[in-house]
């Protein structure tokens, strides 16, 4: 079993920054995918930015050359940072994990809302 601790998520006025971090505990596996995802109120829950143990990244469209994600392999952590904040960044915030055997983890979520 892993937990997921999300931590950051908030009001923000757009154009302005903000910063969400997990952390993991429990079974961590040796390599490992973490990262973000997101869902808005009536839509499909999305890909915000995922990194590696290798720090192999991948980012969604809509959040790219806005969203840095980094990680913390010895405090199994990852942080994204978050800039130019846009109200349709409005979403709940999940962090995500994927380990041994592709077992998939996620976070209870964090509201961020950014307001125009």
């Amino acid at each position: 079993q892993v937990q997921l601790v999300e931590s950051g998520g908030g009001l923000v006025q757009a154009g302005g920054p903000l910063t969400l971090s997990c952390a993991a505990s429990g079974s961590i596996a040796s390599f490992t995918v973490m990262g973000w995802y997101r869902q808005a109120p009536g839509k499909e829950r999305e890909l915000v930015a995922t990194i590696t143990s290798v720090r192999s990244t991948s980012y969604g469209s809509s959040v790219k050359d806005r969203f840095t994600i980094s990680r913390d392999n010895a405090k199994n952590a990852v942080a994204l940072q978050m800039n130019s904040l846009k109200p349709e960044d409005t979403a709940v915030y999940y962090c995500y994990y994927r380990g041994t055997y592709s077992l998939e983890y996620w976070g209870q979520g964090t509201q961020v809302t950014v307001s125009s």
